[in-house]
């Protein structure tokens, strides 16, 4: 059985997160036991919600346990089975962690999916078509519920969950804003995901000055809002908000070291009764196979063209993660592994 070099989380961050968080080691590969899997991990997806993990506080999930594998999402290929379904190089996608290798219980609802590989490459099975594919498809289906030209505004808009909820807003004929960081991810997301428009929040040092930028793209006022980021950028989309537009809330990178995120004006929350919802991709699986559907289709008929993030081999995945949490990334962050 192979080697297996994997990253454990060593102790806790105390405010922002280091690598000396991480820990690298080698462990022998077990021997299969019936209905167990032995997956060769190709890619290994590096997402925001894995700095909260972190902490050793409340949260919708449990903390990463220290002295274990990091959780995250990987995809790779079958290389040994002791499960009827799988065979040798079925390419698969599952939780292996931060590691080259997984075993993994096949009997157990949902450890593995297979995957096709013909139109969809299989990394972005991490990315587009994959956890934040369906997180945009959610918040933007389920709570945002847009109509056609419906103003709808994320922030990030390049990365994995931004990218896809460009294309699948576009899809249902909304006027589709970004916010992102940089001119040359703006551009990408104007020139390469179809965004009608994207702001740099960069230069822009207070939330008026952001609302006012805002406003010229988004004349009309923003009817649905993605919300990735929290803080400044939160503050300003608040601002520009119409009457009964709809909030999902689905991260808040700006808060993610541990400190309270202040809301300049929840008032506006009440003055333009707003619909404010948080939400946990995970606890909405009875949506993913169509919102999986809808994105492979999107991404075959090239109409989703996700730019992706490549770090390589195991060792890279500290630095690359704090990288993301930085905006470092452009697109959706991975770590090669073979």
């Amino acid at each position: 059985m192979p080697t297996n070099r994997q990253i454990l989380l060593d102790n806790r961050p105390q405010g922002e997160a280091t690598t000396a968080n991480f820990k690298l080691v080698s462990v022998d590969t077990p021997a299969l036991q019936p209905q167990q899997v032995l997956v060769r991990h190709h890619y290994l997806s590096l997402d925001p919600y894995m700095r909260g993990r972190m902490n050793d506080s409340k949260s919708y999930a449990a903390s990463q346990p220290l002295g274990e594998v990091m959780i995250g999402g990987t995809v790779g290929e079958v290389v040994e089975s002791q499960h009827p379904r799988y065979q040798p190089g079925d390419k698969v996608v599952g939780m292996g962690g931060w590691q080259e290798y997984s075993v993994v219980d096949a009997s157990q609802p949902g450890a593995l999916r297979k995957v096709d590989t013909a139109q969809v490459p299989l990394s972005y099975y991490l990315g587009a078509v994959g956890m934040p594919g369906v997180t945009a498809w959610y918040g933007l289906v389920k709570i945002i519920a847009p109509k056609a030209g419906d103003t709808v505004v994320v922030s990030a808009a390049t990365g994995a969950v931004g990218s896809a909820f460009g294309a699948l807003a576009k899809a249902r004929g909304c006027h589709v804003v970004g916010i992102a960081g940089g001119a040359e991810k703006c551009q990408y997301a104007v020139q390469e995901l179809g965004f009608d428009a994207c702001v740099d929040y960069r230069p822009h040092k207070d939330m008026y000055s952001l609302a006012k930028a805002l406003k010229e793209v988004a004349p009309k006022g923003i009817d649905g809002y993605f919300e990735n980021v929290g803080g400044m950028v939160m503050d300003a989309v608040m601002l520009r908000m119409n009457a009964f537009g709809r909030i999902a809330l689905c991260g808040m990178i700006a808060g993610y070291d541990g400190q309270p995120l202040p809301m300049a004006n929840p008032a506006l929350m009440l003055i333009n009764r707003l619909k404010v919802e948080g939400f946990i991709v995970s606890e909405h699986m009875e949506v993913w196979p169509e919102a999986l559907a809808e994105l492979a289709g999107l991404v075959a008929q090239g109409k989703l063209r996700p730019r992706e993030t490549i770090s390589q081999g195991i060792e890279s995945a500290p630095e690359a993660f704090l990288g993301l949490l930085k905006g470092k990334n452009f697109g959706k962050q991975l770590v090669k592994l073979v």
